[in-house]
C-alpha cells in the first residue's frame, strides 16, 4: 500500500505502509515534515468587495500555493463572498468578515486611495506579514517609508530583484503599468530625448465598482471623454521610474487619458521622435524583455482582445516618418492591478513569477 499526498502543487508518495505501524508512524512523521515545509501561504485581502478584490480572490482561488484566510469587509460583514462577486458562485464558500487575522503570510490591502495608510496606522498586522498596497499611498519615494519600513515600487519589470527582498510592496497603477513597460526599454538604453506623446483608452472598471455618472451605463456607452488631460496621477510615478533608468531625461510626459465603451482593458499609443532605426528600436525591447513571462513584442498590430482577462502586456514597436510608435494593452484589473499584485507575491516567498496567473484571453 502506498500513500499519495498532494498539498498545494507539491507531491510525495510514501510506499509499504500497510499493516507496519512504524512505517505508518513514520508516514505520518514524513506527512507533518512534508506540510510544515510546503505549507501553503495564508493570505488575508482588506477590502475585498471592489473589481480588482475580485480579481485578486478569484485568482487566489486558483493559486496552488495560497489558501485566502480572510476577505475583510465592514460593509459586507457576514455576507457570502458569491454574492457580491457572482462569478465565484461555483468556487467558493468565504464570508466577508469585519475582522482579521494578524498573524497571515501576506495582506492584499485593496483600498481607495488613502485608506491604505490610515488603516496601517490603526492596525497592526505581524512583524513577519508581508504587505501589498493596491492604492497609491506608497507608490512615490517620497510616501515609501512607513513605520521605519520602506514600500518598494512593485513593477516588475523594474524592480525584480528588489522586490524578492521586500517585506512591503506598493502595487503600481493601471495606466501607469502600461505606459512604463512601452517605455521601460527606451530609459534604460538613455534613449529618451524628445517629449513623448501618450494616448492611453481605459474601460469602465478603471474607476471603481462606485456608481458615478461618467460610469453609468446610459453615459459611458457609445461615447468617449478624455479627463485629467497632462494632470493625471500616474505621471509623478511613471517619472521616478524613467528617471531611475535614465537620470538625465527631461522629456515632458503629455498624457490624454480617454475614458472607453468598454468595461476593461487598457490600449496605450505612445510616440516621440528618435534617430534609431526600427531595427534598432526592436533589438532594444527584445532584449529588455527576454526573460520576462508576461511581455511580449509582437510584430503586427495588436488589439485589447488579445490580452483581456490575462496578466499580459503586448506592445508593438514601429519608426514612421522619424518617429517611433509603442503601443501596449494591458488588462487593467489584472496585469494593472490584481495581477501584478500576485506576481509580486510570486517573487517575496520565492514562487515563479507567473505561478497560478497562466489565463488564457476571451478573444471571442
Amino acid at each position: 500500500m502506498s500513500l499519495n499526498v498532494l498539498y498545494g502543487s507539491k507531491s510525495i508518495t510514501i510506499e509499504g505502509i500497510e499493516g507496519n505501524l512504524d512505517k505508518t508512524l513514520n508516514a505520518l512523521k514524513c506527512l507533518t515534515w512534508f506540510k510544515k515545509k510546503y505549507k501553503m501561504i495564508k493570505a488575508g485581502i482588506i477590502g475585498g468587495s471592489g473589481f480588482v478584490g475580485g480579481e485578486l480572490i478569484r485568482c487566489l482561488l486558483l493559486h496552488p500555493e495560497v489558501q485566502i484566510d480572510f476577505v475583510y469587509s465592514h460593509s459586507r460583514n457576514g455576507q457570502p463572498v458569491s454574492q457580491t462577486h457572482r462569478d465565484l458562485f461555483y468556487k467558493t464558500e468565504l464570508f466577508f468578515t469585519d475582522k482579521f487575522n494578524p498573524e497571515i503570510d501576506v495582506a492584499f490591502l485593496c483600498l481607495g486611495h488613502g485608506n491604505s495608510r490610515r488603516f496601517l496606522t490603526e492596525n497592526e498586522f505581524s512583524p513577519d506579514t508581508k504587505i501589498i498596497d493596491m492604492s497609491n499611498d506608497f507608490r512615490l519615494k517620497q510616501h515609501a517609508v512607513f513605520k521605519g519600513k520602506s514600500f518598494v515600487y512593485g513593477l516588475p519589470a523594474l524592480n525584480e530583484q528588489l522586490i524578492q527582498n521586500a517585506q512591503f510592496i506598493a502595487n503600481p497603477g493601471c495606466f501607469a503599468t502600461a505606459i512604463q513597460l512601452a517605455l521601460l526599454p527606451l530609459a534604460a538604453q538613455g534613449a529618451i530625448r524628445n517629449d513623448i506623446h501618450i494616448h492611453a483608452l481605459t474601460g469602465s472598471t478603471g474607476a471603481g465598482r462606485s456608481m458615478l455618472e461618467t460610469t453609468h451605463f446610459s453615459w459611458r456607452s457609445n461615447n468617449i471623454s478624455i479627463y485629467k488631460a497632462f494632470r493625471h496621477q500616474h505621471l509623478d510615478e511613471i517619472g521616478e521610474s524613467l528617471h531611475s533608468l535614465q537620470a538625465d531625461i527631461d522629456s515632458e510626459l503629455c498624457f490624454l487619458p480617454l475614458r472607453g465603451d468598454f468595461t476593461r482593458g487598457i490600449f496605450a499609443s505612445l510616440y516621440m521622435e528618435t534617430e534609431l532605426t526600427e531595427q534598432e528600436l526592436l533589438d532594444i525591447y527584445h532584449q529588455y524583455y527576454e526573460l520576462d513571462p508576461f511581455t511580449h513584442i509582437s510584430s503586427e498590430a495588436i488589439h485589447l482582445k488579445q490580452v483581456v482577462n490575462t496578466n499580459y502586456n503586448l506592445i508593438q514597436v514601429q519608426k514612421i516618418d522619424g518617429k517611433v510608435l509603442i503601443t501596449s494593452i494591458i488588462d487593467n484589473l489584472l496585469k494593472g492591478a490584481a495581477g501584478q499584485a500576485i506576481e509580486n507575491m510570486n517573487l517575496q516567498f520565492g514562487l515563479a513569477r507567473d505561478l497560478g496567473l497562466s489565463f488564457k484571453a476571451n478573444y471571442f
